[in-house]
């Protein structure tokens, strides 16, 4: 299982059999879907993924997974996992349209990162996002996420790959 992550506003957990009508909700709503995997998926595909995430990703420990709490509530998803498609580890992150706009996707995709660096060991963490979705693109931006390259997918759409690089700490030299 996933440590517990506290950030400023948000507490990052594992998920826990409770959650998956929140996780539902969270991934039926197309405003978060959209940008999310393949897109819109059906109920019981949804339903079925949070299963997975107990009798794969956790009972395997195939990667880090966790709910995004605030006040106590499920606001988001966020995840990091070695992917063959970018050659390293991915950040993924969705917040609840209720969340959008006071600076939470930030402070989350800041603790994924930092997450990255400090506690997996990671050079680089990736992200892949859908070309059209402005607001995760800028927001990676501002992390210091630099486009690489990008992938034509089966149905003509463009996702962005886009890397930020652990940056490295100054030598200190000691007394002699």
């Amino acid at each position: 299982m996933p440590p517990a992550l506290r950030t400023r506003r948000l507490l990052l957990t594992p998920y826990t059999p409770d959650d998956e009508d929140g996780f539902v909700a969270l991934f039926q709503d197309t405003r978060v879907s959209r940008w999310m995997g393949d897109g819109p998926a059906s109920e019981a595909e949804t339903r079925a993924l949070f299963g997975r995430v107990f009798s794969k990703v956790y009972a395997r420990g195939l990667f880090v997974v966790w709910a995004v709490r605030r006040g106590g509530l499920l606001v988001g998803h966020a995840e990091i996992k070695r992917t063959d498609q970018v050659d390293g580890h991915e950040i993924v992150y969705a917040l609840s349209p209720e969340a959008w706009g006071g600076g939470l996707g930030t402070e989350l995709a800041e603790a994924l990162v930092a997450y990255g660096f400090e506690t997996l060991g990671l050079a680089e963490v990736h992200a892949t996002v859908d070309a059209r979705n402005e607001a995760s693109l800028r927001l990676l931006g501002r992390l210091g996420f630099a486009h690489v390259r990008d992938i034509e997918e089966d149905d003509g759409g463009l996702t962005r790959v886009l890397t930020v690089c652990r940056t490295p700490r100054p030598a200190t030299s000691s007394p002699t």
